[in-house]
């Protein structure tokens, strides 16, 4: 929500600014619910299950990818004008965000649950 708000409010105005609205908050706290709840099923559960802090991260980082794509790669490909430097952008900072959560999330568990 930091990204929405501060981070990339400037860039999405100046990119966007034709479509843009104010930002609806319940849509993106659900959105950010939901990225939680795949990102513990897909890549932290089944990290602390192997015990791996590579798999959290490789598999955090692809759910990153893969959800932020599908959203940026609809809109590049349905709607007018959108910006490719939006869609890679998005991609990288889905990456990255999902890559960070989890593995953030995986050694907090280890540290505060396990006591790996």
């Amino acid at each position: 929500m930091i990204w929405l708000g501060k981070i990339a409010k400037n860039m999405y105005a100046d990119k966007l600014g034709y479509l843009l609205g104010p930002v609806n908050w319940v849509a993106a706290i659900c959105f950010y619910l939901l990225f939680l709840v795949g990102l513990n099923y897909f890549a932290i559960s089944p990290a602390l299950k192997e015990n791996s802090f590579n798999l959290a991260l490789i598999n955090g980082a692809f759910f990153g990818f893969i959800t932020y794509a599908t959203y940026d790669l609809t809109n590049l490909a349905t709607v007018k004008d959108w910006p490719l430097s939006i869609t890679l952008i998005d991609m990288a900072w889905g990456t990255v965000l999902g890559a960070l959560t989890s593995i953030i999330t995986y050694k907090l568990i280890q540290l505060w649950f396990l006591k790996a």
